[in-house]
């Protein structure tokens, strides 16, 4: 079967539960892959939770991918993981299973994330925090580097959730 949507796949939660991600048909996404220890996490995790907090209830949804792969920053398991966010940023939005993002064991999702909207420097994630905008159809419509602060995105979020 051809992989035409972000709705295609199914991922692992936390628990490791497979969740199915045609659930968040109609939803505008921000996929982020995300780490705990990084230079960036205090912005980042701020960001996202005031994002979330101003559009949740305009059909918006967060879905946050930690990973290990950028200088060792989430080195801990999923449990502590949601821990830090949900505890130390008040995370609401789901955080999902550990992945990789790059390399051969890329996950699925992030393979398809990635060739939808390939970077500046070809189509492997540069570090964490990398963010992917998918509209209500599971199309990817943007990608926005892990420098870019979560709130400077809100203008093109507005847009996609038809709010002023």
């Amino acid at each position: 079967m051809a992989v035409k949507s972000v709705h295609d796949f199914t991922v692992k939660n936390a628990k490791g539960e497979d969740v199915d991600l045609s659930i968040y048909k109609g939803k505008t996404l921000l996929i982020v892959n995300v780490a705990s220890q990084c230079g960036l996490t205090n912005s980042n995790y701020t960001e996202l939770s005031k994002l979330y907090e101003n559009y949740k209830e305009k059909d918006f949804e967060i879905l946050a991918f930690p990973c290990n792969q950028f200088g060792g920053q989430e080195p801990g398991d999923n449990e502590q993981i949601v821990e830090f966010a949900c505890t130390r940023f008040k995370a609401e939005y789901p955080i999902f299973d550990k992945i990789d993002v790059n390399g051969n064991n890329a996950a699925p999702l992030y393979k398809f994330l990635k060739s939808s909207k390939g970077g500046f420097l070809g189509s492997s994630i540069k570090w964490n925090f990398s963010k992917f905008m998918v509209d209500k159809d599971g199309n990817v419509v943007d990608r926005y580097a892990p420098t870019t602060s979560p709130m400077s995105i809100e203008k093109d979020l507005k847009k996609l959730l038809g709010v002023s």
